[in-house]
C-alpha cells in the first residue's frame, strides 16, 4: 500500500509522476534546515513537530481526495522523514557517551521489531479479516497520535551536540580515522575550538558553529577511505530510497490489488527480518574490510542490480517479491558495514555530521533521479521501465567499486611483492 492508496480515483500515472515526487523534493528542501534547527532547539520541539506532521499526513490520507491533497500528504511526509534525525539525536543527548552503542542497538531493535509487527498485523487484517485500507490508516492515525502524546512527557535536554555543548570540544580522531591518508595541507588545518554561546552573540555563535561544521567535513572527507565509503553510501541510499518508494506500484502492476491476493505486508515483514539478520551477521564476520570492503560493495551491489533487473523483466509477482527480498537484504548488509567503517573512530559529533551530509547527498542524487526518470516534467517513465533504470543505476555502482577494488588488491599485492623482494635482496 502506498501513502496515496486510499484515494481510488487517482490513476497510476498521477500517483507515480505527479504525487510521489513531491516527497523527494520536500525532503531535500527541509533536511538541512531541520538538521540545524533540531540541534538549536534541543530536539524535543522537533519530535513534537514530527508528531504533528504524522497526524496531518494520516488525516489527509483518510479524509482528503484529489491530486493536490495527496501532494500535501507527500509534503507533510517529507517533513516526517526530515525530522527523523531528532529521534536518535535526542537519545544521544540524554545518555552518557559510554552507553551510545547499547542505546543505538536498543533503538534499532525496537524500530525493526515495530516495523515487522506492523507489516504482519497489516497483512493479517487484510488477508484474514478483509479490513479495508481506510481502517488500516485509521489504526495508524491512532498509533501516531498516541506517540505524539507520549512525546510531551519526554524530558527537555539541557545540551545538544553542536549549539549547546557544555563540555570542551572532543579531540580530533587519531590517525586511523579522519586524518588517515589525508593530504599534507588538509592535515595541517586543525579545527579551532568553538566559541561558547556566552562569549558571543547568537548570530556570531551560529556562524562559528557553521564554520566549524564546514571544517570538520573538509577534514573527514580528506580521508580517501571515508570518502569511498561515503560515496557508496550516498549512491546506494539514493537508489534504495527510490526503489522502496515505488516498489508498491510495481507490485500492483504485476498483481492488481482489486483482482489478486496481496501479500505486500508479509513481504515487508520478511524483508525487515532478513535485513536485521544480515545486519547482525556483520558483527560476527571477521574480515579485513580495508582490503575486502570495496570488493564486497561491488559484489553485493551486483546482486542488487540483478534483483532489480529481475523485477523489471518478470511478470510473476512472486519473482518480484523474491527480487525485493534479495535487494533489501543486500543493501542492509552493506549499509551496516559502511556505517561501522565510517563511525568506528569518529566522535559522535563528527559521525552525526557525516551521517547527515551523506544522506543529504543521497537525497540530492535521488532528486535528480526523480526529476529525470519519474516526474511528468521529465521523462515520466512508466513504473516497469523505471526499475530497468534503477537496475542499470546499480550496475554503474557495481562497476565503480569492482574496478576500484581490483585496483586496490593489485596495488597491495604489488607492494607486498616489492617489499618481499627488497627484504631478500643482498
Amino acid at each position: 500500500m502506498t501513502r496515496s492508496g486510499p484515494d481510488k480515483n487517482l490513476t497510476t500515472e498521477e500517483v507515480t509522476n505527479q504525487i510521489l515526487p513531491v516527497w523527494t523534493y520536500s525532503y531535500l528542501a527541509l533536511l538541512f534546515p531541520v538538521f540545524l534547527l533540531t540541534d538549536y532547539v534541543r530536539y524535543k520541539p522537533v519530535l513534537l513537530l514530527q508528531g504533528i506532521s504524522l497526524i496531518v499526513t494520516w488525516l489527509l490520507l483518510l479524509f482528503a481526495h484529489g491530486v493536490l491533497a495527496m501532494q500535501l500528504v507527500e509534503f507533510f511526509y517529507g517533513m516526517v522523514t526530515a525530522t527523523e534525525v531528532a529521534y536518535y539525536a535526542y537519545i544521544y543527548s540524554v545518555v552518557s557517551t559510554q552507553h551510545y552503542q547499547k542505546v543505538t542497538s536498543y533503538c534499532r531493535s525496537v524500530t525493526l521489531v515495530a516495523a515487522t509487527v506492523a507489516a504482519v498485523l497489516g497483512q493479517l487484517l487484510v488477508s484474514l479479516a478483509h479490513v479495508s485500507y481506510f481502517y488500516l490508516n485509521a489504526i495508524t492515525l491512532a498509533s501516531v497520535s498516541l506517540a505524539f502524546l507520549c512525546a510531551f512527557f519526554l524530558p527537555m535536554p539541557q545540551r545538544s551536540m553542536f549549539f549547546h555543548r557544555r563540555d570542551a570540544p572532543e579531540p580530533l580522531p587519531g590517525p586511523s580515522s579522519c586524518q588517515e591518508e589525508r593530504s599534507p595541507d588538509a592535515a595541517a588545518r586543525a579545527p579551532t575550538p568553538q566559541p561558547q554561546a556566552g562569549n558571543a552573540g547568537p548570530h556570531r555563535h551560529m556562524l562559528s558553529v557553521l564554520l566549524q561544521l564546514g571544517r570538520d567535513l573538509r577534514d573527514c572527507y580528506g580521508s580517501r577511505k571515508l570518502l569511498y565509503w561515503s560515496l557508496w553510501w550516498a549512491l546506494a541510499t539514493a537508489g534504495f530510497n527510490q526503489v522502496v518508494n515505488y516498489v508498491q506500484l510495481l507490485w500492483d502492476l504485476r498483481a492488481p490489488s482489486h483482482s489478486s491476493a496481496v501479500y505486500n505486508g508479509a513481504v515487508e515483514a520478511i524483508a525487515t527480518f532478513l535485513g536485521s539478520a544480515t545486519s547482525m551477521a556483520v558483527g560476527y564476520v571477521k574480515v579485513n574490510w580495508d582490503i575486502s570492503g570495496e570488493l564486497a560493495l561491488g559484489i553485493f551491489s551486483a546482486l542488487d542490480s540483478g534483483s532489480l533487473l529481475l523485477m523489471h523483466f518478470t511478470d510473476n509477482i512472486w519473482a518480484c517479491y523474491a527480487g525485493y527480498l534479495a535487494f533489501k537484504a543486500c543493501y542492509m548488509l552493506l549499509i551496516t558495514i559502511a556505517t561501522f567503517q565510517i563511525a568506528v573512530n569518529l566522535s559522535m559529533e563528527r559521525y552525526a555530521l557525516m551521517f547527515g551530509f551523506n544522506n543529504f547527498v543521497a537525497l540530492a542524487i535521488q532528486t535528480i533521479l526523480t526529476v529525470v526518470v519519474v516526474d511528468s516534467r521529465g521523462l515520466g517513465l512508466d513504473i516497469s521501465t523505471q526499475f530497468l533504470i534503477y537496475g542499470s543505476y546499480f550496475t554503474v555502482i557495481t562497476g565503480i567499486f569492482l574496478i576500484r577494488s581490483i585496483y586496490t588488491i593489485i596495488s597491495i599485492k604489488c607492494r607486498n611483492t616489492s617489499v618481499a623482494a627488497e627484504s631478500t635482496a643482498p
